[in-house]
């Protein structure tokens, strides 16, 4: 089944990073117009589709900050409907719980869950009326916290967000929007790769496998799928 953006405004936070671009690709591919959130700029530097002419970048946007985030969000209207805010942004972090403080752990929080709360909030006061789509990214230790030992900010962050998917999905339905989300297992990326050496790559998800089910998720073809929390582990 192909899937159609043509003439639909996307958001991608996150989307000069490696599973943002794998999104932004996929969505390019289908015709939308992205607009895509940067924070890092070496991210930027290497983001290949920084000069599309459907690929609006901003740069400098903290996601934490809600008059930061209410602006990037601002440009949707009328005039430009937002369909789909795709919520990639987002942080990681390992360390034994008796060595992180308070600021480590409200710097996960705030990283992972506090920005999907702001840009799904934002997306929701754009999308009334007219309905789309939200797909955010958990992670499996969020939904199975027994497999985050050694990350529990990160583990508790990422079941943060997997509550505000699926309660907001149950606010939302009404009014046409779809709330879900992906969870990934470790992907397989460079930086992963590099601090997994020995790991049996072949059995993580690949990039382009995630952005797929995300953009399906975010597409108009997804006609009754919301409230999901969608396993992407691959074969791990």
């Amino acid at each position: 089944m192909g899937l159609n953006f043509s003439d639909r405004h996307v958001v991608v936070t996150g989307g000069t990073g490696a599973l943002g671009t794998a999104v932004v690709q996929q969505l390019l591919d289908a015709g939308a117009t992205c607009h895509v959130s940067c924070i890092k700029p070496e991210e930027l530097e290497r983001f290949e589709f920084k000069a599309h002419p459907k690929v609006k970048v901003q740069t400098g946007v903290e996601l934490t900050d809600e008059k930061m985030v209410e602006s990037f969000y601002a440009k949707f209207g009328a005039g430009m409907p937002l369909w789909a805010s795709i919520n990639v942004a987002g942080g990681f972090a390992m360390a034994a719980a008796d060595t992180v403080s308070k600021a480590d752990f409200v710097s996960m929080m705030q990283g992972n869950a506090l920005s999907c709360f702001l840009c799904c909030r934002e997306s929701v006061r754009k999308m009334k009326g007219v309905g789309g789509r939200i797909v955010n990214v958990a992670a499996r230790p969020g939904i199975m916290p027994e497999l985050g030992a050694g990350m529990v900010p990160y583990t508790t962050s990422k079941a943060a967000v997997a509550a505000i998917t699926q309660s907001l999905a149950a606010e939302v339905a009404g009014q046409r929007i779809w709330v879900n989300a992906v969870v990934p297992s470790i992907m397989d990326t460079r930086a992963n790769r590099a601090a997994m050496p020995s790991a049996d790559h072949s059995k993580w998800p690949k990039l382009d496998e995630v952005a797929a089910t995300i953009v399906f998720l975010a597409s108009p073809e997804n006609k009754v799928t919301r409230g999901a929390l969608v396993p992407v582990y691959g074969k791990s």
